[in-house]
């Protein structure tokens, strides 16, 4: 056993959280322009790209939202070019794919201030800075979250159309029913479209994050409060919101309001912060993938079962946050997705002879989270050290009315235009429920 297996035994409780569609350097490109920190590799403001004799640098973003217009391409082939020519591609690939938008391409070359993002800078501040986690598949959002919960997307580097279940063995296999928890904000969460076997077998899944749900299951900020979190709890941010639309969202995918999504992060450090829970946890919170927005650092090669897929995608917000963390930490190891699967199956699926599970080559090859636990007493973070967020985080929720964004579930119920992962969402939602639907007429209730 190492040094990191052994950090492992500090934590009881793993919790994730995994956000949509953003870069490393578009989210935390402030910690280094801004703040100067040689310590992490960020971008810039000299780093540009080029198209047809313009030149597009890194600046700062203006807004904390975007237009659908705005959002750019991250389908297989268009991260291939964005990351051509030493990241050179991310300008001409958005006016190939999104010209007809009318949008300004350097929008993809844009970095949000830390004034945008002060839940991120605390933490950055305060916890470790995963600056080499890369996504794990150069594609699209599904074939990146198959990643993370099963280690494979079957070669897959673009969602299914038409869209429906990807049928992909999950970790959660591997754990005992009590020992894990999916949180989500919509009925269906992301593991049943993933792995529908457990969409189609389980009455326990998901809860919902901030709220009992009809049977009565207790929500995530409910256990955290009480300190009774199972081993790994997974929360789905709010996708979109079926009833007001997307205006309802908190998961940063554009046109999300960052607002939003700062204040679901604020919510959930906060729980976790006054847990009685916190000692024993540790938390991660990372992106699917990077959206299609600019990100300097080239993907290197990844060891996996199918030829096609060694590779990674690019880099990827991660915030990686624990008592046992060392104060305004970086990490220079490389990370994907499966490295959560690894820090999961290391910590609570170890056998006798200290193997675990066989869930392919990535799995296998990703480092674990263990060797940033490096301190030996926990942590305690007092609300008082981020009082100012979270009395700021009032004025965002006001800020947000002001500016026509409903917060989460109090949308109006107006026709919007669905972003590519909303209808992929959707499509493959309506599949598992009318199965769902089928085996209980059957007799195989699974409500």
């Amino acid at each position: 056993m190492t040094e990191a297996d052994d950090n492992l035994r500090k934590i009881d409780h793993i919790v994730v959280l995994m956000m949509e569609n953003r870069s490393f350097d578009h989210m935390l490109g402030f910690l280094t322009i801004e703040q100067g920190r040689e310590d992490i590799a960020g971008p810039t403001l000299e780093m540009k790209n080029e198209y047809r004799g313009e030149t597009f640098h890194v600046r700062p973003a203006s807004r904390t939202t975007m237009n659908k217009a705005q959002d750019p391409c991250h389908s297989g082939w268009c991260v291939d070019e964005q990351v051509a020519n030493d990241c050179g591609g991310y300008v001409s690939n958005f006016m190939k794919s999104r010209q007809a938008g009318g949008a300004n391409p350097g929008v993809v070359m844009a970095y949000h201030p830390a004034e945008h993002l002060p839940v991120y800078d605390f933490l950055a501040r305060e916890f470790c800075v995963s600056d080499h986690w890369f996504c794990s598949v150069p594609g699209a959002t599904m074939p990146n979250r198959c990643y993370a919960l099963g280690g494979t997307s079957h070669g897959l580097r673009n969602n299914i159309k038409p869209s429906r279940p990807y049928n992909v063995p999950s970790f959660v296999r591997h754990l005992k029913p009590d020992q894990w928890r999916w949180y989500s904000h919509d009925y269906v969460p992301t593991i049943w479209l993933i792995d529908p076997e457990i969409g189609l077998s389980l009455e326990n899944v998901p809860a919902y994050f901030d709220r009992r749900d009809v049977f009565g299951h207790r929500s995530f900020i409910e256990r955290a409060r009480k300190g009774d979190l199972p081993a790994v709890s997974w929360i789905d941010p709010n996708f979109y919101d079926l009833t007001f639309g997307p205006a309802g969202s908190n998961d940063d995918h554009p046109p999300s309001d960052l607002r939003a999504g700062q204040k679901l992060v604020l919510q959930l450090v906060d729980a976790l912060f006054q847990s009685p829970a916190w000692r024993k946890t540790l938390l991660v919170i990372t992106y699917d993938e990077h959206g299609g927005f600019f990100d300097h650092v080239q993907p290197p090669k990844a060891a996996d079962n199918l030829p096609t897929m060694r590779q990674y995608g690019p880099r990827v917000p991660a915030l990686v946050i624990s008592p046992y963390i060392a104060r305004g930490s970086v990490s220079k190891t490389v990370y994907d997705h499966t490295s959560i699967i690894k820090t999961i199956l290391t910590r609570f699926c170890r056998k006798a002879n200290g193997s675990i599970p066989n869930m392919g080559k990535r799995v296998a090859a990703a480092n674990h989270l263990g060797e940033l636990l490096t301190r030996s007493t926990a942590r305690r973070i007092k609300r008082s050290d981020y009082q100012p967020l979270v009395d700021a985080s009032a004025r965002w929720h006001e800020e947000m009315v002001l500016d026509g964004v409903p917060a989460p579930g109090e949308g109006l119920a107006v026709p919007h235009e669905l972003t590519d992962f909303q209808k992929d969402f959707l499509g493959a939602k309506a599949d598992l429920l009318a199965a769902r639907r089928q085996l209980d007429a059957a007799g195989k209730a699974v409500f």
